[in-house]
């Protein structure tokens, strides 16, 4: 991917946090950030070569946003180089909490990692993990709806054709003649090798039990009655593959144990989604920097055996996100937000076992991923041209910030930058440098942006008329 598509991608997926403000003078303006203004003539001199970009509101809109994410970010760094009085540990909090439920599952989850040579292939030959078979089938279908009766009939059917096939008929004949499988009948019923995995589990099991010739008794999936006939089994030696097959099994009995864990850690903490919570979650997701009331932000999305996940802690969650999460949320199903939300409970219960066991991160470990945060922010701000301002003797702050960012934005518009989200930072920097949106700046730029591009082609198709012409 180009890096003028990646940039239209980050800028289609910015978040769109800004609310027009009221009763100020909004005439050519598209954006205000604090002190500092877009004008609808930047945002033309911006956008209006830049071809690729869709001319529409919202390809504008998610460059306002990111003006006013570059604004405010480079007359802070211009207050305080360092960018000290950004409180950076919330965008390090999830791997600290990460790395606490790590030595908490470390401490709470013992497995028994003493394995014989004779257990070790015991287990090897019940599963036989990676082994594959060459194997057919006939499968004969249920009618929609079947009622018991039709059910017996194609049972029958297809333990009649069983028979036969046991008897010495030629399987493959038999599976171009009764199978109902589109796929395969015409091909003897060939289904080609598969793994552990490829199949499911009902045809798998029986496929791997037999051996090279065997045919299997009826087997039932969601797909109808199968008979399979296996062709050829293949397995590495238990010696080959001994020690990685040994490390596969810890693996899966740290697994069991994890989960084990895990569940009875949910058992105790009782969690419950309430009833329209993903309504809820979906009006976060749209509008993270929304005015809630101290009611709404305290409402349980989760309800816990001692606590909640609240409005306002799934707030802060899409506030730490980057603006695509956002988009995915609004998307989701209901099932696929009550899994998120379940995920948030055990991360939640987790923490809190972990707390009631002694566990935290020193404030070393704290302080250190913070330094490193920050002086990311730092050397990124300088790479985008944010830091150091050019600012001439006496000049104001405003001015020396808008130059910086234009330079930056027009070089994430031509592709030699890439889009630098801020994600929470952009929430924390607006909250004492409120941010506003005009739509009718907005809509200013696409109709001017349209004009001078629809003038260019006019003037480019008169030209080539009159040379025409003049060819003549």
């Amino acid at each position: 991917m180009n890096k003028k598509l990646r940039m239209a991608t980050a800028l289609a997926g910015l978040a769109l946090v800004g609310a027009c403000a009221k009763d100020e003078p909004t005439e050519g303006l598209v954006a205000r950030a604090g002190s500092h203004r877009l004008t609808v003539d930047d945002a033309v001199e911006l956008l209006v070569d830049q071809e690729n970009l869709p001319n529409d509101i919202e390809v504008v809109r998610s460059l306002a946003e990111l003006w006013a994410d570059y604004a405010l970010l480079a007359a802070e760094a211009a207050k305080d180089s360092t960018l000290a009085g950004l409180d950076l540990e919330p965008l390090v909090r999830e791997q600290l909490d990460q790395e606490v439920i790590f030595q908490l599952r470390d401490s709470a989850i013992k497995v028994d990692t003493l394995l014989s040579d004779a257990d070790l292939l015991a287990a090897y030959e019940r599963e036989a993990p990676d082994s594959r078979v060459r194997a057919s089938h006939i499968l004969m279908t249920f009618p929609d709806q079947a009622t018991e009766a039709q059910r017996d009939s194609v049972r029958a059917a297809i333990e009649s054709v069983r028979g036969r096939a046991l008897a010495g008929e030629s399987f493959a004949a038999l599976a171009r003649r009764f199978s109902k499988d589109p796929g395969t009948a015409q091909l003897g019923g060939n289904l080609g090798d598969f793994g552990r995995g490829d199949m499911v589990k009902p045809f798998e099991d029986a496929a791997f039990a037999l051996q090279p010739g065997g045919i299997s008794d009826v087997v039932e999936t969601p797909y109808g009655l199968h008979v399979i006939r296996v062709e050829s089994k293949e397995a590495p030696g238990f010696e080959q593959v001994k020690e990685q097959f040994r490390i596969r099994l810890i693996n899966q009995r740290y697994i069991q144990a994890e989960s084990a864990f895990v569940a009875g850690v949910e058992e105790r903490g009782k969690p419950t989604i309430q009833k329209g919570a993903e309504a809820v979650v979906r009006d976060v997701a749209n509008d993270p920097a929304a005015p809630l009331s101290r009611r709404a932000a305290r409402r349980a999305l989760v309800s816990l055996a001692d606590g909640a996940i609240t409005v306002q802690d799934f707030r802060a969650v899409v506030q730490s996100q980057q603006p695509q999460f956002r988009a995915q949320v609004e998307a989701a199903t209901d099932e696929q937000i009550r899994n998120f939300l379940k995920g948030l409970a055990q991360r939640e219960l987790l923490l809190a076992e972990a707390e009631e066991r002694g566990f935290e991160t020193p404030q070393a470990r704290v302080d250190s991923l913070v330094a490193e945060a920050r002086s990311q922010l730092r050397t990124v701000a300088a790479d985008i041209g944010l830091t150091p301002l050019d600012r001439a003797p006496g000049e104001e702050l405003e001015p020396a910030v808008g130059r910086a960012v234009r330079r930056a934005l027009a070089d994430v518009l031509a592709g030699a930058k890439d889009v630098l989200p801020l994600g929470l930072l952009s929430f924390q920097l607006r909250e004492d440098e409120p941010t506003s949106l005009f739509d009718s700046g907005l809509g200013e730029v696409v109709l001017r942006v349209g004009q001078i591009r629809a003038s260019r082609g006019l003037s480019a198709a008169d030209s080539a008329a009159a040379t025409d012409t003049a060819g003549h």
